[in-house]
């Protein structure tokens, strides 16, 4: 299971349909840059298929994520810049929702913003806990393995619903009906 069924869990149907149509889906050719260390963020990322590398200047490739994982939210939060690069590892499929559209409908929709946040809480701090679990006993990451992490057991109740969502956006953005509006 992936980190989007955090967030997907939390949202509602029609949460999901405005990001397919929000949303831009593109096939990122592997090297492709989604994040850049140091720069900022325009874009929350959704990877759909394939993978996607976190490396860290200094340090190299800290984690591959796949199908499900959310990258970009970081930014969401804070206006710092990101401590890591993202890239395209295997040719991903990813469906980028414009961060300036995801704060007009945060601002515009009381409802929708207290499940994103509440969503980004519960996915960051498994994201902090996963990765303090990698670490080694020498300090460093493990890196290379595609993240597939347990999920909270507070939040299975809500699983089944977030992986028909998952699923459901697929759909939606595979019949070319996302609209890129």
């Amino acid at each position: 299971m992936r980190k989007v069924l955090y967030i997907l869990g939390q949202l509602d149907d029609e949460d999901i349909e405005w990001m397919a149509r929000r949303g831009r889906r593109f096939q990122a050719a592997a090297g492709t840059v989604l994040i850049r260390e140091g720069m900022s963020v325009g874009e929350l990322f959704f990877v759909l298929a394939g993978e996607v590398a976190v490396v860290v200047s200094g340090v190299g490739e800290v984690a591959r994520l796949g199908r499900g994982e959310v990258v970009g939210e970081m930014s969401l939060v804070d206006s710092a810049p990101p401590s890591a690069t993202v890239e395209a590892a295997e040719g991903a499929l990813i469906l980028a929702v414009d961060k300036r559209d995801l704060q007009a409908r945060l601002a515009e929709n009381p409802g929708f913003c207290g499940r994103f946040y509440k969503a980004l809480a519960i996915f960051l701090a498994d994201r902090l806990r996963s990765t303090t679990q990698r670490m080694n006993a020498r300090g460093g990451l493990k890196a290379g393995t595609v993240m597939e992490d347990e999920l909270d057991e507070g939040i299975l109740d809500t699983i089944s619903l977030a992986g028909a969502r998952f699923e459901h956006l697929l759909a939606r953005l595979s019949s070319g009906r996302d609209g890129n509006a």
